[in-house]
């Protein structure tokens, strides 16, 4: 996988605000050469090993960890 890149500031805040509210977005991120996208519950954000990552779960509750850099797109359901 690449080096992380980190994100642009105001995007970050977004992803805080939308986990604070426990908001539902769909998302789109790379994933090993592929592009996922699922409707997800954003959680929490995490940070180690110097990268950031968005935990989220989908409807079924299964959960996913993002890292920040490989999402593509992330609208409000």
């Amino acid at each position: 996988m690449q080096d992380y890149k980190h994100i642009n500031c105001e995007v970050h805040d977004g992803y805080e605000l939308a986990c604070m509210r426990k908001a539902i977005h769909e998302v789109t991120w790379q994933d090993d050469d592929q592009n996922r996208t699922e409707k997800l519950r954003f959680l929490d954000l995490e940070y180690s090993n110097k990268e950031e990552h968005l935990i989220a779960e989908n409807q079924a509750g299964e959960k996913f960890r993002i890292r920040l850099d490989m999402i593509t797109s992330s609208l409000p359901y």
